[in-house]
């Protein structure tokens, strides 16, 4: 047997913090069953728990999903790493993930970011120690249960792992007798269906050694769980798949390119002696170019995320937001911004980018942010459009996107420059989103389309709209802080009154934001939710 370790109050409080595990999540919604009968767990508290029963040990499953907790055998239930539970990582866990910069995790360092479960570890029900092995493993992919235990545990400090599929890494630990709800990471490296054996072992007051082996059936991402088997039953892994739509709608205009997963730019060209607004689908060396009313975007389900008070200017604490990353996670849409086809030489300025308007159910929001100087909102459809910013000549970059409701939007853009000679030009398109996975993006159709959608969502006549500096995005190396304004320089005003908008959720106030280079806010998305974030107000001079 491997070498243990045991589980101390203040690593507990320490891999909290550090994880950002979120509070228990009560609901009076019974879980969903399996077709084999199963309780499917995919959101909320729960303790795996070596108890005695009868005199003998048992390990069984607290289950606190709900308003009222329920004792569970692990052969009975399926849990579910939902797709949400997918993030990019840096950090030095090697060995059963490889280097873990694309995996799914539960009580990772975005737990209080998303829906999924938050399964701990109790071991004050054993009364004494309990030593825990992982006997048994089955999965597509490797797996580990650890802690941090360092403040800077993203950069060169290993973590501590307690258990993992790699057999040269640790198959046992100590669960203290005083552990209560101890909340480790249990990442997975790949999507699929998963079976845990563990085998709990403690010393009972007569000195005889009592134990109970369990396997716990686990379904990893876009995989059904009614469609697995629980405990160590045998059933094919499913091949990943979306969920079905709940709705369709019948198209009428011509049929879409539908991109959902990888790197887009809305891009600014120089055709024809003029500006050309067009989306590059792919990477710097292979991509394809498209019309705005050619595609559809799809914000996967898997972009679902949780509003915590570090983002609460997206709208009320805990309700669901649709929320595209700075860096670039696989499976999820990363769009950027282009103007590399353009010579400094040959505009004078830089190009704007503005939201005209935005028809849909919810509100979106454009934002960078770093961890000392708060967010930079860039478009903000909550408190009224046109928003506009500007982006540098011959640059690239990225920023956050967030959708704060399920559906069809379309987003109606206009990019425009001033050429060397004094020349202004422009030009204006709509892009057409689906969020989520009420619609089925097939079915709609591209550009402003001809379905019937929501109100386009602007702000109060006369208020102001936010106008950022976009600098060119040439590095992933994180930085300490976001770039500022250079000195002196004052932001744009945008041109245009605003309507009433239609919007609920809005965002809480109208902000304007230096476009930050990738790294910088990479460092700030590493940071996470451990950091207390702001929301800059910065008034337009006109």
């Amino acid at each position: 047997m491997s070498k243990g370790h045991t589980y101390a109050a203040a690593v507990i409080t320490a891999a909290a913090v550090l994880t950002g595990a979120a509070g228990l999540v009560a609901g009076g919604t019974p879980p969903a069953r399996a077709a084999s009968g199963a309780v499917v767990l995919d959101e909320g508290a729960v303790d795996l728990t070596p108890r005695l029963v009868d005199g003998e040990l048992q390990l069984q499953i607290d289950d606190r999903t709900t308003d009222t907790e329920v004792v569970r055998e692990p052969s009975e239930v399926v849990w579910h790493v939902v797709p949400e539970a997918k993030s990019f990582v840096e950090g030095p866990l090697q060995g059963p993930l490889g280097s873990l910069m694309d995996a799914w995790y539960l009580n990772g360092w975005e737990a209080d970011q998303i829906f999924a479960l938050e399964p701990g570890w109790n071991g004050t029900e054993a009364g004494s120690d309990t030593e825990v092995t992982l006997t048994g493993f089955e999965g597509p992919g490797g797996f580990a249960l650890y802690d941090w235990l360092e403040d800077d545990s993203y950069n060169d400090i290993p973590p501590d792992v307690h258990l993992a599929s790699d057999p040269a890494a640790n198959t046992s630990y100590t669960l203290g007798k005083d552990t209560e709800h101890a909340v480790p990471t249990w990442g997975f490296g790949t999507e699929g269906v998963y079976r845990l054996t563990f085998r709990a072992s403690t010393t009972l007051a007569d000195g005889t050694v009592s134990s109970d082996t369990e396997t716990l059936a686990v379904a990893v991402g876009n995989v059904d769980p009614t469609d697995v088997l629980p405990g160590d039953g045998s059933t094919p892994t499913p091949t990943p798949t979306s969920s079905p739509p709940t709705e369709t709608v019948t198209p009428t205009g011509p049929a879409a390119h539908v991109i959902d997963d990888g790197h887009l730019d809305l891009a600014a060209r120089p055709v024809d002696g003029g500006l050309r607004f067009q989306i590059k689908e792919g990477t710097a060396y292979d991509y394809e170019w498209y019309e705005p009313d050619e595609v559809v975007l799809h914000v996967v389900p898997a972009a679902k995320k949780k509003i915590t008070s570090d983002t609460a200017f997206l709208g009320a604490e805990g309700d669901p937001v649709w929320w595209l990353p700075l860096a670039q996670v696989s499976g999820i849409l990363w769009p950027g911004w282009n103007t590399e086809e353009w010579e400094p030489s040959a505009l004078d300025g830089q190009v704007t980018y503005r939201v005209d308007s935005l028809q849909g159910p919810g509100t979106m929001a454009v934002f960078s942010g770093g961890s000392l100087s708060g967010w930079d909102l860039w478009i903000n459809s909550g408190d009224g459009l046109p928003d506009s910013f500007h982006h540098s000549v011959d640059a690239h970059s990225h920023s956050y996107w967030a959708f704060t409701q399920e559906g069809v939007y379309r987003t109606k853009f206009t990019v425009s420059a001033t050429l060397a000679d004094g020349t202004k030009v422009s030009d204006t398109a709509t892009i057409a989103w689906v969020v989520g996975d009420d619609v089925d993006p097939s079915t709609v159709n591209p550009g402003a389309g001809g379905e019937a959608t929501a109100t386009p969502t602007a702000g109060a006549s006369g208020s102001e709209s936010p106008t950022g500096t976009a600098s060119s995005s040439t590095s992933a190396a994180p930085s300490a802080e976001p770039s500022a304004s250079p000195a002196g320089a004052t932001p744009a005003a945008s041109s245009s009154s605003r309507t009433p908008t239609t919007a609920t959720g809005a965002l809480a106030s109208t902000g304007s934001g230096v476009l930050v280079p990738l790294g910088a806010s990479v460092a700030a998305l590493v940071v996470g939710s451990g950091a207390v974030w702001a929301v800059r107000r910065r008034k337009v001079q006109r």
